[in-house]
C-alpha cells in the first residue's frame, strides 16, 4: 500500500482560502463523513470515472485488494458528480481517507446551473503502486463480488455510486456494467 497523506499535505493548493471546492465522483458522493458548508451537482471535462484503482484499506486488504474508482483522462468525456465546498482544514481528514494511491490536482468545475470553479480532486493516477488498471467489466464485477475490506463489502461501494448517480440523473455505462454483471453473480 502506497500513503500520499505527507504527497497531498505538500499541495498546499488553495491554503490561503477561506474554503475551497472538492469535487467527488466516487465515494465522495454517497459517504460524507467531512463537514461542507455547501454541496452542488457538477461536473469536470476531460475525464472518465473507471474503477481501476486498488483499495488495500477500506474495500479490501494488502492480500486481497478492492476495486474502486479514479478518473482517466478521456478527451471529450465529461464526469459529473458532488462538488463541495469546504474549508482547507477538512483535508487534514480527506488526506488520510484517499491515501492509498490519491493525490490531490486542482480542475475546474461546472456546476448544474452552468456556473463555474476551480476545485480540487483526488485522482489515482497509473504510476501509483495501487492502480490496478483497465480490465473487462465482467472481471471487474467478479473482483468487486470477492473482495471486502475495514470500509466494508466492495460490492456496496458500487452500488451506492450506482444509486447516487441515479439520483444525480446520470448515466454512466462503465458503472452500470459493472452493476448488472454484479448483479448476475
Amino acid at each position: 500500500m502506497i500513503d500520499t497523506t505527507a504527497i497531498n499535505r505538500e499541495r498546499s493548493l488553495f491554503q490561503d482560502h477561506e474554503s475551497v471546492w472538492l469535487f467527488g465522483y466516487g465515494s465522495l458522493i454517497f459517504k460524507v463523513d467531512f463537514p461542507f458548508q455547501e454541496r452542488r451537482p457538477a461536473s469536470i471535462q476531460g475525464w472518465a470515472r473507471r474503477f481501476w484503482q486498488g483499495s488495500h484499506d477500506h474495500r479490501g486488504t494488502p492480500e486481497n485488494p478492492g476495486r474502486v474508482v479514479t478518473l482517466i483522462e478521456a478527451p471529450g468525456a465529461r464526469c459529473a458528480g458532488m462538488a463541495y465546498r469546504v474549508s482547507p482544514a477538512v483535508f487534514e481528514q480527506l488526506d488520510v481517507r484517499e491515501k492509498n494511491g490519491y493525490l490531490r490536482f486542482s480542475t475546474p468545475m461546472t456546476f448544474e446551473d452552468g456556473g463555474q470553479e476551480d476545485g480540487l480532486v483526488y485522482i489515482a493516477t497509473a504510476d501509483n503502486a495501487a492502480f490496478l488498471g483497465p480490465a473487462p467489466e465482467t472481471e471487474i464485477a467478479a473482483h468487486i463480488h470477492r473482495s471486502h475490506g475495514p470500509s466494508g463489502a466492495n460490492r456496496e461501494y458500487l452500488l451506492n455510486l450506482a444509486q447516487a448517480l441515479r439520483e444525480l440523473g446520470e448515466q454512466d455505462e462503465h458503472i452500470f456494467e459493472i452493476e448488472r454483471n454484479l448483479q448476475a453473480l
